[in-house]
């Protein structure tokens, strides 16, 4: 699990300038038809629902990409709550440019708000316990950072952002070691040896006989799969405390707290990624 950390700057600069590519291959004949090449004007980003506001710099990114000329504000910081009708970000210069690159601006912004969105539900809804609510590495292909930059922008955490970040022993490598007649425990130890030792070792388990076994290998977390808050309740009273633990699988705004009840330290979220509802968001002219 990392702490929130900026967008790299070459990272957003990347995501933009292919976003706009992917817009703009062929140009805009609406825009260059009827708009004067000269002609100046001011949009305003607003934010149409409530919800938590995420992206405002890679918007404004996305703007000066096209056109560096444009003058961009900010008027609120991602992780501001805002109510319907508030506006987040402000554009003026060409009207041309503010035009062609708008679509790009506002994909960003609403996909990363309604990440946040999502995330602080999430958060809100564990705030009694001592429940950390982090992501997963299920995200749009090419937007990991604004995925993860996002949740945090909600309140929520970030699990490992690739697999280098960790040893997260899963299903499928626990199945073909056993095979080789390996225990739980013993392909702990085996991460153990052969992995850095900078890193954490973290593996699942799907049994409270599964977790017997893997936490006489020592690992640092344990991850409960798709297991019932009985059944986790039963393990973290097992554990006493050993090690970390995280719930995974299916887990629901409607039952999170139920799972965070049961005393587990992390519970991690694939939809708050997958599974996105975008903030509505558009652009208003002006003047």
């Amino acid at each position: 699990m990392t702490a929130m950390v900026a967008i790299p700057a070459l990272e957003i600069q990347r995501a933009v300038k292919a976003a706009l590519l992917e817009d703009l291959a062929l140009g805009d004949p609406t825009t260059t038809s009827l708009i004067p090449a000269e002609h100046e004007g001011r949009v305003t980003m607003v934010a149409r629902e409530p919800g938590i506001v995420s992206g405002i710099e890679v918007a404004e990114a996305a703007f000066l990409a096209y056109d560096s000329t444009l003058s961009t504000t900010p008027l609120l910081s991602d992780g501001s709550t805002v109510e319907a009708q508030t506006a987040i970000l402000s554009v003026e210069g060409n009207f041309r440019s503010i035009l062609m690159a708008e679509r790009t601006a506002v994909n960003f912004a609403q996909r990363m708000s309604g990440i946040a969105t999502a995330t602080r539900q999430y958060v809100d809804a564990v705030a009694h316990t001592k429940a950390t609510i982090v992501d997963t590495r299920k995200t749009a292909p090419g937007l990991r950072w604004f995925d993860k930059y996002a949740v945090a922008s909600g309140g929520g955490q970030n699990h490992r952002h690739a697999l280098g970040d960790g040893v997260l022993i899963k299903d499928n490598h626990i199945e073909a070691l056993q095979q080789l007649g390996l225990s739980i425990a013993e392909i702990v130890q085996r991460a153990r040896a052969n992995a850095p030792h900078t890193i954490k070792i973290e593996v699942e388990v799907q049994s409270i006989d599964e977790a017997r076994d893997a936490i006489n290998g020592s690992p640092d977390i344990m991850l409960l799969d798709n297991l019932s808050p009985a059944v986790m309740r039963e393990i973290v009273e097992m554990v006493d405390g050993r090690v970390i633990l995280e719930a995974s699988g299916g887990i629901t705004l409607d039952g999170v707290a139920e799972v965070a009840a049961t005393g587990v330290d992390l519970i991690s979220i694939g939809a708050l990624t997958h599974s996105v509802q975008a903030l509505d968001i558009s652009v208003d002219y002006s003047g």
